[in-house]
């Protein structure tokens, strides 16, 4: 496509986008910076201001779920799309809810431990020392390599998928680095998550997630893809609409409260986006959460963020001192540049247009 193919319907809120402290412009802003070919491969751009709608732009174009071509497609409210790796920040929150309900080990057990039927494995004390936490982390220490398209068989989470015991086969690669001193990205780290969770709970992960957070949220339109053997990634598999996953965005917002209820532990929220340890790319990260600064004027400064970070551009952004969330979706999938249209939107069109603190 050329930069003339790409366009994006105009936000119609630029009166609550005023009201909420925005420049009003904001929605003509994003419009000009994918007529000018700088956001390729937008889907949608939704964003909201203390539960009020300051940015929504949709747009139509070729759309794949977990590389299964769907054609082309126009999208709105109600589509549907792959979160991709953003799902692992939606596991994340089902673990702190299962932790809060006795139903999973705390975050020191060893792996293991839950994981007893590999006995062979569970004989190396090296091995022992591998920790929920060190999953959630992104920092098991373990051989592992996303580095290769999601296309190559060579690439590790794709390997797990074709293997015949995903767990066994994450759980067996050479141990290279001490548990808990290296960030090493990984579709294995949250496969374990979502095996320690299956086992905990009784349920399947879409399951327990329609139980105790989706169904909560009133999300009732969803799809959770499963691999050949019949588990549901919780690495990549969810699919939401975008309204829905920003109403995920809010309650992390909210500290884990959704109309006044409790639904995810406060500790939980506040503990997964504290930075526990540096990624190669200089963000910190949380339990299943990218972490980061980014310039904005009306709040005095570098201010935090946090994210669910999806291949193709999918994105949840998150900024507390803003009381700002937005969503991203995009079709630049299996692109490394893929980062740069979502992260100039949050910078460069949404936070950077908020004039009032």
């Amino acid at each position: 496509m050329t930069s003339s193919d790409y366009s994006v319907s105009l936000s119609p809120h630029a009166l609550a986008a005023e009201n909420s402290g925005f420049d009003p412009m904001i929605g003509r802003k994003l419009v000009a910076g994918v007529e000018s070919g700088l956001l390729p491969h937008l889907h949608v751009v939704l964003a909201e201001r203390s539960g009020e709608t300051i940015l929504e732009s949709y747009s139509k174009g070729p759309d794949e779920s977990w590389g299964q071509p769907l054609g082309e497609v126009t999208f709105d409210a109600g589509t549907l799309h792959d979160l991709r790796s953003v799902t692992k920040s939606v596991v994340g929150l089902l673990y702190g809810i299962a932790l809060e309900r006795g139903m999973v080990p705390t975050l020191d057990t060893p792996i293991l431990s839950v994981f007893d039927d590999y006995k062979d494995l569970s004989s190396d004390p090296a091995r022992m020392k591998l920790t929920v936490e060190h999953a959630l982390t992104m920092s098991l220490g373990l051989e592992w390599d996303e580095s290769r398209p999601y296309t190559d068989p060579e690439n590790s989470e794709i390997a797990m998928e074709l293997a015949p015991d995903r767990y066994r086969f994450i759980l067996e690669r050479t141990i290279v680095e001490e548990p808990g001193t290296k960030w090493t990205y990984s579709g294995g780290a949250t496969a374990l998550i979502g095996g320690i969770l299956e086992r905990g709970t009784g349920k399947s992960l879409p399951e327990f997630a329609s139980e105790v957070l989706f169904g909560p949220l009133g999300i009732e339109t969803y799809e959770w893809t499963a691999g050949k053997d019949g588990t549901h990634s919780p690495a990549s598999g969810l699919r939401l609409t975008a309204p829905d996953l920003l109403k995920i965005g809010r309650l992390v917002l909210n500290n884990g409260l959704w109309d006044g209820k409790r639904i995810v532990p406060e500790a939980w929220i506040r503990a997964s986006q504290m930075p526990h340890i540096q990624t190669p790319e200089m963000l910190s990260y949380g339990y299943f959460w990218f972490l980061g600064k980014a310039p904005v004027k009306a709040l005095g400064g570098p201010t935090d963020w946090a994210a669910g970070f999806g291949n193709g551009g999918q994105r949840l952004w998150i900024c507390p001192k803003a009381d700002v969330t937005a969503v991203i979706y995009s079709g630049n999938y299996n692109n490394w540049n893929a980062w740069i249209p979502p992260t100039r939107i949050w910078i460069e069109i949404i936070l950077a247009n908020l004039e009032k603190a």
